[in-house]
């Protein structure tokens, strides 16, 4: 339950706190008083955005702390999964500074706004004006079956199975686009590869391929200058063959007179022997050269494939036609291996499918069941609250959509008066009555939720005198199980409450100033008595607020 809160700088608040006990709560005040900044204050602790018009003084930060009591409520669960520290005395603070960043924390630990939303969804609902309306729509009549019917879990496991659903079809949707588009590259991609393939090509290949070229199409200029080179190494008269062994001898013969002369005819000696191996290799070379046409032709055809395929598939080297080759290689393999993947997609819908129709079935039957349960429960309230011959027919019809909450679809039929038809809750409903049925849900869902407290923001609205008088007994009734606050212009739902707040404003060196304060008996005599008669409180007027509070 919300224990306490306090409020600095914030809207028309300069500083405020108030301690709140169990039961029923009464927040009364003139209209723009700021009953409303309260609201938003507790909106902004549980997670709603805020923005720099929230801060009163504009050169100060605006500070929100709400004391929550939560031992009672099992919420050590969520504590553990966000990594919070539990109290069962739980702080929740808002910061917004100056500069308009905002700070949130639970128990002195930082928090982003998504984890406050969450566990406000824990601990309050605030009840706004604009929300009855909310009760015409089949989103909140679903919320209110479920919640009689007890189908948290098997939503949360529907809903789980959906999400994995939606997934794999959009996965199954996108590879099914990418089996069409390579079907349709496939004989194309196909033929480049198998052109590739045909060219039998390997690393380094241009390159032997254009030396053996090269070579074969200067057969006789190599002939030729081979020829030469023998013979000016092996001439009988002018070779450097023996103009080699003349020098090295003569270099022989002065040996005996120094090292030097000695290292000298070494490195003679070793030149020759170079000289005599390169004589034979070049006439080995001689030997080897010998026209080939056929070869040169064969090795020219090979080489213009390999410019060809450069050149249509724009690249200068035969290592990036290989890397094309295993690119297309794997695109052609990839249609067999995407046709694989959706049917394994196809048999993972098909099963999930399953379950999603078998969980509807059980959230379709429950409802149906909750339903008579639901109906009974509002006729029977509502005949307390001036509308004895109330009717409610709610039709559940299945489709084959799997929705976010299952697979029905809903029709909230209302009839408020003995021989009137049934119409759709949204058309025929008045103002008055909508109050009153939201009222009316509002205390049955309370029998069914954990939820601590709950504000009811003039939910009275469109109604007065006895009715107004059973709808504050109803909400006495709902503060047996949770706590609750109503704010509202009625004294007779005032006079109900355990407790009495008064919202008010004080102008103070030309500013003003809301504030809050707990009446106490005279003071709630006093409040009650200006709402039945306003500002001139008659005698009747106070008689009739004493009536109303004993």
């Amino acid at each position: 339950m919300l224990a306490s809160l306090s409020i600095a700088n914030y809207a028309l608040i300069e500083k405020l706190s108030i301690e709140f006990s169990e039961g029923f709560s009464i927040i009364t005040g003139e209209t723009g008083a700021g009953k409303s900044i309260l609201l938003g204050a507790l909106g902004l602790v549980l997670g709603k955005r805020a923005d720099l018009t929230s801060l009163k003084d504009k050169e100060e930060k605006c500070v929100i702390e709400a004391h929550f009591s939560i031992a009672k409520y099992n919420l050590q669960s969520f504590f553990d999964a966000n990594d919070l520290d539990y109290d069962g005395h739980t702080i929740i603070r808002r910061e917004i500074l100056p500069s308009g960043k905002s700070r949130a924390f639970v128990n002195d630990s930082p928090v982003n706004l998504q984890v406050l939303l969450d566990l406000g969804n824990f601990l309050l609902d605030i009840h706004s004006q604009h929300q009855t309306m909310e009760l015409a729509y089949e989103k909140y009549q679903f919320t209110i079956i479920d919640a009689i019917a007890k189908n948290q879990s098997i939503l949360e496991e529907y809903q789980h199975n959906l999400r994995e659903y939606k997934s794999i079809q959009r996965k199954f949707e996108t590879t099914k686009s990418q089996l069409q588009s390579s079907l349709n590259e496939q004989d194309y991609n196909s033929f480049l590869f198998q052109e590739l393939l045909d060219a039998k090509l390997e690393e380094g290949q241009q390159e032997e391929f254009e030396v053996a070229i090269d070579k074969l199409s200067n057969v006789e200029l190599i002939k030729e200058q081979l020829s030469k080179a023998i013979a000016l190494a092996e001439n009988d008269q002018f070779g450097l063959t023996n103009s080699l062994l003349e020098f090295k001898l003569a270099i022989q013969k002065i040996t005996s007179f120094s090292p030097t002369y000695v290292n000298l005819y070494e490195r003679v000696e070793s030149l020759l022997i170079e000289f005599k191996d390169i004589a034979v290799e070049i006439n080995a070379f001689a030997e080897d050269v010998n026209d080939d046409p056929k070869t040169l032709e064969l090795l020219t055809q090979k080489l213009q494939v390999i410019y060809n395929l450069q050149k249509k598939h724009q690249v200068t080297t035969v290592d990036e036609l290989l890397a094309i080759q295993e690119q297309l290689e794997q695109k052609v393999v990839s249609v067999t291996t995407i046709e694989e993947s959706l049917l394994i997609l196809e048999k993972q819908i098909s099963e999930i499918g399953k379950s999603l129709d078998d969980l509807a079935e059980q959230l379709h039957q429950s409802r149906m069941a909750a339903l008579p349960v639901l109906i009974e429960k509002m006729v029977f309230l509502l005949s307390q609250l001036g509308m004895p011959n109330v009717r409610f027919k709610i039709d559940l019809s299945q489709t084959t959509h799997y929705l976010s909450n299952g697979k029905d679809e809903l029709q909230f039929l209302f009839s408020a008066n003995k021989g009137s038809d049934f119409g759709l809750l949204k058309k025929v409903a008045s103002g008055g009555e909508m109050s009153r049925i939201m009222l009316v849900v509002k205390a049955i869902l309370s029998n069914y939720s954990s939820l601590p407290t709950i504000i009811l923001d003039e939910i009275d609205t469109g109604v007065s005198g006895e009715i107004a008088a059973k709808m504050g007994e109803i909400m006495k009734e709902m503060s047996q199980t949770m706590q609750v606050f109503a704010i509202t212009h009625l004294p007779q739902i005032a006079a109900k409450g355990s407790s009495h707040f008064k919202v008010y404003k004080r102008i103070d060196a030309e500013q003003t100033f809301s504030e809050i304060k707990q009446l106490s008996a005279e003071e709630r005599i006093q409040e009650i008595a200006q709402m039945l008669s306003g500002a001139t409180v008659s005698e009747s007027a106070y008689n009739h607020a004493r009536e109303l509070l004993n």
